[in-house]
């Protein structure tokens, strides 16, 4: 039975989304265009406020991880996989990367998208100021 996270972020108009091995979600109220991997800010969650049953799941090397990313009538999915390594312990912000590189920001390992490969005008939305949410799923 997949268990999931669910975080609510604002675009901004320096999302550039043009990072091609990760993608991020931060909890801080600004970006430069220096954070080329984040497609959302404000969030109303990090990962220290996940649930232990998500973290303890996402820790399985076997788990599939999804990432729902919802704004402007426009919906993508991004999959990668758990590690026993990840764990959930930052209070500012996810990422979720293409490598198997883990620090204390890391979501999921081996996605098979980074920022650079989101959709266009999904990006363009979100550079516009539309809200985003995530949803994870691990299963």
């Amino acid at each position: 039975m997949p268990i999931e996270e669910r975080i609510s972020a604002s675009g901004h108009e320096n999302v550039l989304a043009e990072h091609a091995s990760t993608f991020e979600v931060t909890t801080d109220d600004y970006l430069t265009k220096a954070g080329d991997c984040i497609l959302g800010i404000d969030a109303d969650r990090a990962p220290t406020d996940f649930d232990p049953e998500f973290v303890a799941a996402a820790k399985n090397a076997s788990a599939t991880i999804t990432a729902t990313l919802q704004a402007a009538d426009r919906e993508l999915t991004i999959t990668g996989r758990g590690d026993p390594r990840l764990t959930f312990e930052n209070e500012r912000s996810m990422v979720g990367r293409t490598s198997n590189y883990v620090d204390d920001r890391t979501i999921m390992v081996e996605a098979d998208a980074a920022a650079a490969d989101l959709d266009r005008e999904f990006v363009a939305a979100l550079a516009n100021g539309a809200d985003l949410t995530v949803v994870l799923r691990v299963e």
